[in-house]
């Protein structure tokens, strides 16, 4: 986790899992504990996006923006896509492209979550002059996280942030890369997990010492340090 606005490496920790999606709460949370803060602003790319970490994160105060992952093949395959069906949030349903409604029909818990199933009758799709780009099956069913409004806010406030993933890049890309040209071809020098964790902790430190150095200078930062 780094700064927007001295670029300094505020947390971290070194892991082997294959993807990022379960990193977010507990990398911000530990950013979040550093600062001692209650509210802070962290800002993500879309492979630390997941529904449940997300809430969690606005839960504890951290308020994330990471775009979506593009997960569906619906699109790749000439069909309609979820996000071409519009939902209303006051009348608690979707509408589809062609204009037909699709009402909450009950409730059901997939992987530990609760989650809404919207469809229209199978009538209704049948007879529907779209139904070629909308789905292979008899109906299109919609389902919808129920804490699924926060993502949608999230969005929302995302494509009203347009500098929100440029400053995202511009930020935690230049330690990534400083600390990538320190470490040369060989980068890490130990093994095992607990060890690369040492050696990683001491890189870090080293980058926020040189970074302190070029913003208050070597004697100021002595200093601050003796205090």
């Amino acid at each position: 986790v780094v700064d927007t606005e001295h670029k300094l490496i505020i947390a971290h920790d070194v892991t082997n899992a294959a993807v990022d999606r379960n990193q977010l709460f507990p990398i911000a949370g530990l950013a979040q504990h550093t600062l001692r803060q209650e509210e802070i602003k962290v800002l993500a790319d879309r492979g630390y996006y997941k529904g449940e970490a997300i809430k969690s994160c606005y839960d504890a105060g951290i308020n994330v923006l990471v775009p979506k992952t593009l997960t569906s093949g619906n699109k790749a395959a000439g069909l309609f896509d979820r996000s071409d069906f519009r939902y209303d949030e006051n009348a608690d349903h979707y509408q589809c492209p062609a204009g037909e409604i699709l009402q909450q029909r009950f409730s059901t818990v997939e992987k530990g979550k609760t989650m809404q199933v919207y469809f229209a009758s199978v009538q209704v799709c049948r007879a529907c002059k779209l139904r070629s780009k909308c789905t292979t099956s008899e109906q299109r069913r919609i389902r919808r996280w129920e804490h699924e409004g926060l993502l949608d806010a999230m969005e929302e406030n995302l494509c009203n942030t347009p500098d929100a993933m440029p400053m995202r890049s511009r930020t935690v890309e230049h330690p990534f890369g400083t600390l990538k040209a320190w470490m040369g071809h060989s980068h890490f020098l130990t093994k095992r997990l607990k060890n690369v964790r040492t050696e990683m902790s001491l890189h870090v430190l080293a980058y926020n010492l040189r970074r302190m150095i070029s913003i208050m200078g070597v004697l100021p930062l002595m200093e601050a340090i003796r205090a």
